[in-house]
């Protein structure tokens, strides 16, 4: 029989987190606390240096605050908390050295697809973190049948829609609403792409299902909602189904929700739990 003391431990996955705002610093203090078996945090980065480092200044093991691009160098799986702009400036470094990369700015990836050819070369996983959606698992596994249509429509207090490039673009304005104001009707992709900020929860449906251009997205600024809701409606050869959220914002940010971080904390656990639930 083998000795006990002949079996090698599992390796413990290093993660870095590029950005460490409202979901990086949770995610982070999770790692530090030991909640995540398994894996340990090693590097995170972020644009305010001396924050970051008071930020961590109660953890139980700071890490180093290191530029985005030198993640990847550092650490096994690298989370990318950080602007939409900076997407690239942590995923294709991850990508090129064969890391584990986990996107927050889903949108930000519809617009580097190309990062999945070059995965496939470098061995480097891309996995889509839920985030504040529901669902994806059934969507998934629906896609491996026939998707006739996917819908998503989005409500959200007119606050954490104000200053998306969209309603700058079209002069659309929330302010001062009574009533709920149905401000983007279109594609995935155009959303992602106008609301950068706001529906990354788009891009990941339709990564799961038909793809950007196929997924059809609804965007309303209701000053009745206090949460950001999110209503999937599916219509497949093997099931039809609707799903809704309704997100408690951060105090932090009311453009994120607190579910977003459980969300990649969630996705983490599973990369070396020995038992998880769901396809």
């Amino acid at each position: 029989s083998t000795n006990p003391s002949e079996i090698s431990c599992p390796h413990i996955l290093s993660v870095g987190i590029g950005g460490l705002g409202t979901i990086g610093l949770k995610i982070a203090r999770a790692l530090d606390n030991g909640e995540i078996e398994g894996l340990k945090l090693t590097a995170v980065s972020a644009r305010d240096v001396a924050k970051a480092k008071a930020n961590m200044a109660d953890f139980k093991a700071p890490v180093p605050v290191v530029p985005l691009g030198e993640l990847a160098d550092r650490c096994d799986v690298v989370v990318e908390c950080a602007p939409a702009s900076a997407f690239n400036d942590v995923g294709s470094p991850a990508v090129e050295r064969g890391r584990i990369l986990l996107p927050i700015s889903v949108g930000a990836l519809l617009q580097h697809m190309d990062l999945v050819d070059r995965a496939r070369k470098t061995g480097a996983r891309i996995i889509v973190p839920t985030g504040a959606l529901i669902g994806l698992d059934a969507v998934r596994a629906a896609s491996e049948g026939k998707i006739e249509s996917v819908r998503l429509v989005t409500r959200k207090p007119p606050l954490g829609l104000k200053g998306a490039p969209y309603l700058e673009e079209h002069n659309i304005s929330v302010d001062g609403l009574n009533t709920a104001k149905k401000v983007f009707d279109g594609s995935a992709r155009d959303g992602a792409k106008g609301f950068p900020a706001n529906v990354n929860v788009a891009a990941a449906l339709s990564l799961a299902g038909i793809g950007p251009d196929e997924t059809r997205l609804e965007i309303w600024a209701d000053p009745e909602v206090t949460r950001n809701t999110h209503t999937i409606t599916v219509e497949a050869d093997s099931a039809r189904f609707t799903m809704t959220i309704e997100n408690i914002p951060t105090l932090e940010n009311p453009k994120t929700g607190q579910i977003t971080a459980l969300s990649v904390i969630a996705t983490l656990r599973r990369l070396r739990a020995p038992l998880t639930a769901g396809s």
